[in-house]
């Protein structure tokens, strides 16, 4: 199973993972696109989390498989471990590591490029291993090669007075450690794998508006590479969404319902959650990136959101261009809200 969302993210891929984790047996939430800078909420037995280095499964005791399509930023996963309850979760030697010198890096060149990032190093993470720059998750284990590579990369961006952040940074790496387990793409042969995507197929960076887009596949083409998954589950919410800056068709403020506990706000980074009514051309752009991948994968598609901004499901799925083979609604953001529309 391959949870993709089909607008510019925060569709309702936590939610749906979720739900799924509580369909299957033996689930294992994998992680195969973006990294720590996903937020996706999930609400179980009354306890609600942001999931960004944990797969959305974990409130569940589901473990996660961190790929090595995957940013890994040490010290933001320590600090949501501690808010979780000792989840599990397997980690590629190969993840790229972001470093406290890419986050400095990003949050400076955000606030004058205005590209919509969070401000949290993943993109600045990517372009570094692009550079030859290089710093994976099996380096954290070589203390030595580990502080070579940080001064490399401190020097590159022209950083100074860098002792007190390695420091820090090698604090976060006992601890880490002590916490991951190394694995490959073998660990999914003893799991049913649910692939958790992040970011949306808008956002993509082939398919996406650029430069407004992330820097990683959005698609299923990521998962299917490391798996022969059966089917993919879209996700959108009944309205569209877009988090700073960039291309949003028929732009208005919505009138919501239900929406206090909305997680998505105005960012320092990112900018302003913007809001509009669903675009039937831009939901089968999506679908028609994503065939180039999924062609012969039964479709589903989950709309979530709808006691936010109800719409008609039927007349929707009569204009888009996808058969799905089931259709699911969520009335809320619990996995009792989740129910089977046809």
């Amino acid at each position: 199973m391959i949870v993709v969302g089909l607008g510019f993210g925060d569709e309702g891929k936590g939610l749906t993972t979720s739900f799924l984790c509580s369909q299957v047996e033996n689930p294992l939430v994998v992680r195969f696109n973006g990294g720590h800078q996903a937020g996706h909420t999930v609400v179980f037995e009354g306890k609600r989390h942001v999931f960004s280095s944990f797969g959305s499964g974990s409130l569940q005791g589901v473990p996660t498989y961190w790929s090595a399509y995957c940013t890994f930023y040490p010290s933001s996963f320590l600090v949501e471990y501690r808010l979780l309850d000792k989840p599990v979760i397997y980690v590629n030697p190969l993840c790229p590591v972001t470093t406290p010198f890419d986050v400095d890096y990003n949050q400076l060149t955000e606030s004058a490029k205005k590209h919509g990032s969070v401000g949290v190093g993943f993109g600045a993470t990517i372009q570094r291993q692009e550079q030859y720059y290089k710093l994976f998750v099996q380096d954290l284990f070589f203390e030595p090669v580990l502080v070579a590579k940080l001064k490399n990369i401190a020097a590159w961006y022209g950083a100074v007075d860098i002792d007190e952040q390695i420091n820090f940074f090698l604090e976060s790496v006992k601890q880490v450690k002590g916490i991951i387990q190394i694995a490959d793409d073998s660990i999914l042969q003893q799991y049913n794998p649910i692939f958790e995507g992040a970011q949306g197929i808008l956002l993509d960076m082939d398919f996406g508006f650029f430069p407004n887009v992330t820097r990683s596949n959005s698609t299923t083409k990521n998962a299917l590479q490391m798996y022969p998954a059966k089917e993919v589950y879209y996700v959108t919410r009944s309205y569209l969404t877009r988090h700073g800056n960039g291309f949003l068709p028929n732009e208005k403020k919505l009138e919501l319902v239900n929406n206090e506990k909305e997680t998505n706000k105005t960012h320092e980074y990112q900018g302003a959650f913007r809001t509009a009514e669903l675009d039937i051309s831009l939901l089968n752009y999506a679908l028609g990136c994503d065939h180039h991948f999924s062609k012969g994968l039964r479709k589903n598609l989950v709309i979530t959101c709808m006691d936010q901004y109800p719409i008609d499901v039927a007349a929707l799925l009569d204009n888009l261009d996808t058969a799905f083979d089931k259709v699911y609604i969520s009335n809320g953001d619990s996995l009792s809200n989740v129910s089977l529309f046809r």
